[in-house]
């Protein structure tokens, strides 16, 4: 078993290191990434300069913020699902993402993030911050599960509200259209200087989480039996959750609502590697890295006059694939049938 998780582990960054030197060479315009990487900055030619600026300035952030964003939704996924003890959960279940689009939306739309750029990666960590002290004080200290997860409902319908309310209330087509936009979920123009901006809340959330892997194997036991293994269950599960609201509002701030990566990789994972969840929260954290990459890929060779919203095909994705889930599971979670 060590062995087989060791080789998993190994194919996994094999396959993202292939994949992210591939994603170097997608796009519109060929580019000769080979003869662009391997010399110098002095060393560039004139006409190999258009090459380089696309490479360095629009394929290479693209690239990077494609695994990150994967990596971070994806962990935060199977972290939320592991907490709860349920394959059907992921990270906009406690309200996340909505406080993080809220605050962001909120900025982009009186301008403050063009003011200053690291406002709207602080902006958005906060918002989901905010949103998870927002469901932690209605459910109260020490709330059972399902409490938990109604009161996640309930605060993620609410902000989705204020997010439609906002897009209401803009100024002018363009705005709404730019707004609009946003939300859909990309990864496309942006900066190795945003990039840095999202690197400290990514770090921070991503070691709260993987940290969390001993509390979560112990979980699965159940709450008084994690307790007599010496966990502080409620402690526990906040610094959990507080990486998960990091991990979600940073990336949020960067490339807008990304659905259904949460949910359908730790899924698919668990039935790869194993439901262990110290195994499984970094064999997702990887393959969520690898499926947005993989998916940012596709909408660029998709033949469309328009490129495609790597959120809006996540989306279409995670609609169907949640309904399997739904239907594979019916027995358990819907009280007829059989699985």
């Amino acid at each position: 078993m060590v062995k087989s998780q060791r080789l998993l582990f190994f194919m996994l960054v094999l396959a993202l290191v292939a994949s992210a030197v591939l994603g170097l060479f997608a796009g519109p315009v060929d580019v000769p990434v080979w003869q662009v990487l391997f010399i110098g900055q002095q060393g560039v030619e004139p006409e190999l300069q258009w090459a380089r600026q696309i490479l360095l300035d629009v394929r290479m952030p693209r690239v990077l913020l494609a695994i990150l964003v994967g990596f971070s939704l994806a962990l935060a996924g199977a972290a939320m699902q592991g907490l709860l003890r349920n394959p059907l959960a992921e990270p906009g279940i406690i309200g996340v993402s909505g406080g993080a689009a809220v605050v962001s939306v909120f900025l982009l739309y009186f301008g403050f993030a063009l003011w200053q750029s690291w406002l709207l990666p602080l902006g958005a960590v906060f918002g989901s911050v905010l949103a998870l002290a927002g469901v932690l004080l209605i459910a109260g200290k020490g709330a059972p599960v399902v409490t938990l997860i109604l009161a996640g409902v309930a605060v993620a319908a609410f902000l989705s509200g204020v997010v439609a309310l906002l897009l209401s209330m803009a100024p002018n087509p363009f705005a709404l259209q730019e707004l609009t936009f946003w939300l859909m979920g990309s990864v496309a123009y942006r900066d190795l200087n945003q990039l840095g901006y999202l690197l400290p809340f990514f770090l921070l959330g991503s070691v709260l989480v993987l940290r969390s892997g001993r509390f979560l194997q112990a979980l699965t036991l159940g709450e008084e039996i994690a307790s007599s293994l010496g966990f502080a269950v409620a402690v526990e599960r906040l610094k959990l959750l507080f990486g998960v609201a990091l991990l979600v509002g940073s990336s949020v701030a960067m490339t807008g609502i990304i659905g259904f990566v949460g949910l359908i990789v730790p899924h698919l994972m668990r039935h790869v590697g194993g439901a262990d969840p110290r195994k499984l929260l970094l064999n997702s954290a990887l393959a969520g890295a690898l499926f947005v990459l993989w998916a940012d890929i596709a909408v660029q060779l998709i033949p469309t006059t328009t490129e495609l919203q790597v959120g809006v095909v996540l989306t279409l994705l995670g609609g169907p694939f949640f309904l399997w889930i739904l239907l594979h599971h019916r027995a358990r979670y819907l009280g007829f049938g059989s699985s």
